[in-house]
């Protein structure tokens, strides 16, 4: 059998997927940007070419649809550009945004992994309160979030808090399933031969059921924080918050500014991957500790 080969197998199919959403996109730059471009030669008694055309929509002030190129500049402009201590600075942003998700993503693993634990080992738990944790899930956050930011507003409440708690409320819910799942997934087998050493209910969870677990719970993690960071910038719009990427977003909307909007949506897509990555190394750190051959 031949070797497999990194670039064929790995780097190869994620480079061909971007060169196809970038010729998608380049093309619906062109069909979405057109009309406006056509309108403004018509009003002004101007022919235009179609390589015109194709030029205006690719350089447009305030376009429907962002081309790369435009975006790219405008992150270069409010990362690079701009002291990060800016209020029209992208990592100023990003942090603002960062510190509700890291909070309300920590405040959900400890309730998620707490409430699996009870559930796991109460059958009353099991029947009475996992029904109303998926429930939970059907009620859309954008309803929610105003009421929660409205409410702890009302006693006084407000800042990081509020958000914190819009992104607890999507983060545990992947944590309690993806644990309930990991803390019975020892065979019964094994079970059973805990209970032959006269194992205690406490050392079947520590040397039984939450090594077994690890692999759901990091599983878990990844998507967790990944939602945790759309509930900090969910949280943010209600508010009419000025700073956090939520901000930027309700700001290019209010004002037509299309770029804006791609640039903070790019910078957010891009922090959801570095957290992802830190969770994603972090479980290869602990399951190489816990002996897994690599």
């Amino acid at each position: 059998m031949t070797s497999p080969s990194y670039f064929r197998d790995r780097i190869l199919p994620i480079l061909t997927v971007l060169l196809v959403i970038l010729v998608v996109w380049h093309l619906f730059v062109v069909y979405l940007n057109a009309p406006f471009v056509r309108d403004q030669a018509a009003r002004a008694g101007e022919t235009v070419t179609f390589g015109q055309v194709v030029e205006r929509t690719f350089n447009q002030e305030r376009p429907v649809l962002p081309a790369p190129h435009q975006i790219a500049v405008e992150l270069w402009d409010t990362t690079v550009g701009k002291a990060i201590t800016s209020k029209r600075s992208l990592v100023y942003h990003a942090w603002i945004t960062l510190s509700a998700t890291l909070a309300g993503f920590g405040i959900g693993t400890l309730l998620g992994v707490l409430l699996a634990v009870a559930i796991v080992h109460n059958r009353a738990m099991d029947r009475s309160f996992m029904p109303w944790v998926i429930a939970s899930q059907t009620i859309p956050i954008l309803a929610v979030a105003p009421m929660i930011i409205v409410v702890l507003n009302s006693i006084g409440v407000s800042g990081l808090l509020p958000k914190a708690l819009i992104s607890t409320y999507l983060s545990f819910f992947p944590i309690v399933v993806g644990m309930v799942k990991g803390l019975r997934s020892p065979d019964t087998i094994l079970l059973d031969l805990m209970h032959t050493y006269n194992a205690s209910r406490l050392q079947i969870f520590w040397k039984l059921r939450w090594p077994a677990s690890m692999p759901y719970l990091f599983t878990s993690l990844k998507v967790a924080i990944a939602i945790s960071l759309v509930g900090a910038i969910v949280g943010e719009l209600p508010t009419g918050a000025v700073a956090g990427l939520g901000a930027r977003l309700l700001s290019g909307s209010y004002y037509g500014q299309t770029i804006q909007i791609w640039a903070a949506l790019f910078m957010a897509s891009g922090l959801a991957a570095v957290l992802v990555t830190i969770v994603g190394m972090a479980h290869s750190a602990v399951l190489k500790r816990m002996g897994e051959k690599p």
